[in-house]
Parts: C-alpha cells; sequence; structure tokens
C-alpha cells in the first residue's frame, strides 16, 4: 500500500519522512507567472523530488470559484481554447519528467445547453488522452462533489459514460472519496454503490474527509483529515485489486499523519 500527500500538506523534506508519494499540485507550487510556466521556479522542485526519490503523481490546473485560485490558470474542459491545452500539457511533461503515470484533471463545467457542454467536454478529453499517450501518462479524471450543481461528473455512473465513450487507455477515473461521500450525502450504502459502479476505471485515489453534506465553507468540500467527518473508509476494501497511490489529499502534515492510521484501521481491521 502507497500513502501519499498533496504537496500543500507541508514542505518536501517532512512529506517524504511520512508518505512514499507525492502529488505535484500545480496550481500551488507557484512556478506560473499568470499563464506562463517559468522553469527557473519548476527545476528546483523537480531537483528536490529527484534528491530525495518521490514517486509522485501530477494535479494539473482545473475550473475552481474559490477566489484565492490562480486567475490564470483556470482550466474548464467543457470550454477550452489554446491556452487551456498548453497549461494541462505542460502538466503532463511536469508529470514525465518525474516518472510520473497519473495526471489528475477535473471534469467540466455545465453551461446553458448541459448537452453541448457535455459533448464538448468529451471531445476535449479525446484530444487530451491523444496528448496522455504522447507523454507516456495516464490522465484521471476526478469525480466531483455532488453539492455543487454545476459540474459534470459527480455521480459515478456519468464519469464512467464520460470515460467509456472517450475510450482511450489514457482517460481512467480518480476516485475522491471525499467528493463521492458529498455526493451520497454522508450514506455510506450510496458510498459503497458508488465505488462500485466506478470500481473498473480507478487508477488513483483521493482521501480526505468531510460531514456529507454541504456548509457555506467550500459547498462541504472541507478536506478535513480522514477520522474527522462521516466517510466509511472501510469502503476501500471493495477495491481489493487497486495497486495505486492512496493520496491523502489535507492541509497539513498532522493530518497527513492522521489520516494514514485511520485509513490502514479502515482497511485491516
Amino acid at each position: 500500500m502507497i500513502f501519499g500527500a498533496s504537496s500543500f500538506a507541508g514542505p518536501l523534506q517532512e512529506l517524504k519522512e511520512n508518505v512514499g508519494s507525492i502529488e505535484l499540485y500545480v496550481p500551488k507550487l507557484g512556478i506560473y507567472n499568470g499563464s506562463s510556466l517559468e522553469p527557473k521556479k519548476l527545476e528546483p522542485i523537480l531537483d528536490e523530488m529527484s534528491i530525495y526519490g518521490f514517486a509522485g503523481t501530477v494535479h494539473a490546473p482545473y475550473s475552481a470559484a474559490d477566489l484565492r485560485y490562480p486567475a490564470a490558470l483556470q482550466v474548464d474542459t467543457a470550454n477550452m481554447g489554446k491556452k487551456e491545452f498548453t497549461l494541462l500539457e505542460e502538466s503532463m511533461a511536469i508529470a514525465s519528467r518525474i516518472g510520473s503515470h497519473v495526471v489528475v484533471i477535473h471534469p467540466g463545467r455545465i453551461g446553458l445547453d448541459r448537452k453541448k457542454s457535455f459533448a464538448s467536454m468529451v471531445n476535449n478529453l479525446g484530444s487530451l488522452a491523444s496528448l496522455a499517450e504522447d507523454y507516456g501518462v495516464i490522465l484521471g479524471l476526478e469525480n466531483k462533489e455532488g453539492t455543487d450543481l454545476s459540474n459534470f461528473c459527480c455521480e459515478a455512473e456519468e464519469l464512467s459514460r464520460t470515460i467509456e465513450i472517450v475510450n482511450s487507455d489514457h482517460l481512467k477515473a480518480t476516485l475522491d472519496i471525499g467528493h463521492a461521500n458529498l455526493t451520497c450525502g454522508g450514506n455510506p450504502e450510496k458510498l459503497r454503490t458508488f465505488v462500485r459502479t466506478l470500481q473498473k476505471h480507478i487508477i488513483h485515489i483521493h482521501l480526505h474527509d468531510n460531514s456529507g453534506q454541504w456548509t457555506e465553507k467550500y459547498d462541504g468540500d472541507e478536506h478535513m483529515a480522514p477520522g474527522k467527518g462521516c466517510v466509511d473508509f472501510s469502503v476501500l476494501k471493495l477495491l481489493s485489486d487497486y495497486s495505486g497511490v492512496y493520496n491523502l489529499e489535507v492541509f497539513s502534515l498532522e493530518d497527513v499523519q492522521a489520516g494514514k492510521e485511520v485509513v490502514e484501521k479502515a482497511l485491516y481491521s
């Protein structure tokens, strides 16, 4: 079992002492000036990854309503132009350089015409999957939280259908168990059904906790340490053949340490 942590949880050196993989969270790495990648800022990060022998994954830019998210790095996979394709290709290039096999991307936003937005997203994902093949990486399309109705692929069925329509070995699923818990309203049986529905597509997992309901803070998507909310992490036992990274998408080293204990207990008790 390989635990990982997102790079925003702490300094790489400290994270290395606690996990076997780091997810480079591109929007928060400070490597962009607007939408222009600055190699002089990226190279020290890649050097540090190499020095500490990190295995790694990469989280690409996405669309976010949070005012703290860099405006120039907004990427809506249902509405992409040259800039957005360049941003995601740069994340694939970073993944290729660190020997990562997984690049996490988000589904698109639902526009005024849902059908046309979905078709646009599928078309863009097909193009991105072709790019991913060139870089030797797999895109992990993440399920979003059902407490924010502006997102595609909150439900496991829609995410599975999207992947199957694109039909590429380079587009699979990132199971975000915190988002799934919000979509399922904190109901553990619904969560089990969600995981079973998505199971055959899963290549990557994000772990964090919440109360299973909408709140004013992040639509309930609070990214708490496992054990602080109501997620039933024993659902992970359904994924007995999974061999990828269990990435703790939490905000501190303490939450990484606490989360590891909770998840291990849920899996092995």
